[in-house]
Order: structure tokens, then C-alpha cells, then sequence
């Protein structure tokens, strides 16, 4: 089993900056793909980005230019490093493992707020 614990959600004024952090422990291969998604009230969950264990990353058009994804695969922990917050960018931000078809792994997600 993989699981995943995340941090660093709060709340921040708009403009201001967050960093989450997603540990992953247990049957972790080397290869694999981790990435951030993220549901609004009242929305649908949604890719925020991702990265694979060898450092592509693609983004949700929204948020190119003021995130960025990055990992440290001898600490198998994935970051987001929000800037440029804006208060459609609040939401429940959830930490997701994949590897090949056969794990699908989620954290239980942190908390972003953005206030105006």
C-alpha cells in the first residue's frame, strides 16, 4: 500500500504564496508519477500538475506561470510552490501517486484558502 501525507495548506491574502508538501511511503516504485490535483465547492476534482520520477511536468492552464511543481525522489516527497494566489485558486488540494495502472494513491488533502 502507498500512502501519502500533505502539508502547507492555510490561508493567505490573494497575491501571497504557499508551499505543499506530499510525503509518499510504502510500495513506492521508482518509476511513477506524482502530482497535485484540487476540488472547489460545489466543482469537480482537477489536475493542478504533476510530474513524473524522471522531472516532465504539465500544468492546468490556469495556474502556468505561478506554480511549479518539483520532487526529491530520495525523499519520495512531491512540492507545489504556489505565487500569484488569487481566491479562485481556494480549494481542498490533494496529493496523488500513480504507478503504471495499477496504483492510484490519494492523500486525504489540504486546505487552501485565498482571501480578497
Amino acid at each position: 500500500q502507498v500512502q501519502l501525507v500533505e502539508s502547507g495548506g492555510g490561508l493567505v491574502q490573494a497575491g501571497g504564496s504557499l508551499r505543499l508538501s506530499c510525503a509518499a511511503s510504502g510500495s513506492i516504485f521508482s518509476i511513477n508519477v506524482m502530482g497535485w490535483y484540487r476540488q472547489a465547492p460545489g466543482k469537480q476534482r482537477e489536475l493542478v500538475a504533476r510530474i513524473s520520477s524522471g522531472g516532465s511536468t504539465n500544468y492546468a492552464d490556469s495556474v502556468k506561470g505561478r506554480f511549479t511543481i518539483s520532487r526529491d525522489n530520495t525523499k519520495n516527497t512531491v512540492y507545489l510552490q504556489m505565487n500569484s494566489l488569487k481566491p479562485e485558486d481556494t480549494a481542498v488540494y490533494y496529493c496523488n501517486l500513480q504507478i503504471g495502472s495499477t496504483v492510484n494513491a490519494w492523500g486525504k488533502g489540504t486546505l487552501v484558502t485565498v482571501s480578497s
